[in-house]
């Protein structure tokens, strides 16, 4: 028994019946061989040139841990978006100064107002300036109030206004001065307060049709726009009386020219287009012909 333990060591095996001890799976880039059933994979690290190039590393002192060492919780990074920008197929061209978020225009909330056209007129300005160039006055003078002017103009225009027609113009004239003079005192103070209504509503309107200008430069302008478009009609008025046919002429004619300068000063201060515009200022208008053009006062 011996003998036999002897003769039949426990590597008492030829060279032939011994197994050749295997090569590892040759490393084929991205990919590995699958081990074999019941063995695990070698863990690699993270190095863009495989094993080899983790080998040189390791002898060159740039890895200290054993090769067996790896990352349990590393994940892959996520694939790409197919569709997202700037993916070839789907690039997205831009200058340098262009704005990749949105275009200017857009309305941004609680942005500062757009700063003013110009410095404020004078009064002398102003007034010319309805009559000869109305668009840039109007565009110039949305952001400042013009209560000085409009309450001025308007009053004395309410003081003329009754002697354009006939009936409150005889009695005005034959009543006496200590009668007549409050009469057309509160004439005009009744103009001023019609205009400061007539204008809110303008602006009211404007508003709720999308308008984004201030009251008190509508309320002002509408007010000039009221008394000075009718100061023609109201000339002849006073000399050939409010039934003549030329005061009628005149009065449709500056009732339309009233019509157009409402139309341009609710459009420049409210940034409207005009037939918004125009609708804005429509009670007004109808309350002008109906009240001063047609003589129903």
């Amino acid at each position: 028994m011996a003998g036999f333990r002897i003769g039949r060591g426990r590597d008492n095996r030829t060279p032939r019946q011994q197994q050749a001890p295997q090569a590892p799976p040759p490393y084929t880039g991205g990919g590995r061989a699958a081990p074999p059933y019941g063995q695990q994979a070698p863990q690699w690290p993270r190095t863009s040139g495989g094993p080899q190039q983790y080998q040189q590393q390791r002898r060159q002192g740039g890895y200290d841990e054993p090769e067996y060492f790896g990352d349990p919780y590393h994940q892959a990074p996520p694939a790409p978006d197919p569709y997202a920008a700037n993916h070839p197929g789907h690039t997205q061209a831009f200058s340098v100064h262009d704005d990749v978020y949105g275009d200017g225009a857009t309305y941004h909330a609680g942005a500062a107002p757009a700063a003013p056209a110009g410095p404020r007129l004078h009064w002398k300005q102003l007034l010319s300036g309805i009559v000869m160039r109305p668009g840039p006055t109007f565009l110039q003078m949305r952001d400042y109030p013009v209560w000085g002017p409009a309450l001025v103009v308007t009053f004395l225009y309410g003081l003329l206004a009754i002697f354009g027609f006939d009936e409150p113009r005889e009695e005005a004239i034959n009543a006496t001065i200590s009668t007549a003079i409050p009469y057309v005192l509160s004439t005009g103070v009744t103009f001023v307060i019609s205009g400061l209504i007539l204008g809110a509503v303008t602006h009211t309107l404007a508003r709720q049709f999308g308008g984004d200008g201030a009251w008190q430069p509508t309320v002002g302008l509408s007010m000039l726009i009221m008394s000075i478009t009718d100061a023609p009609r109201l000339v002849f008025a006073l000399f050939l009386g409010g039934e003549n046919s030329l005061v009628q002429v005149l009065g449709w004619l500056t009732w339309l020219a009233a019509g157009a300068l409402f139309t341009s000063m609710v459009s420049k201060s409210h940034d409207l287009p005009w037939p918004k515009a125009l609708g804005a200022s429509a009670i007004q208008l109808i309350a002008l012909l109906s009240i001063i053009k047609l003589g129903t006062i």
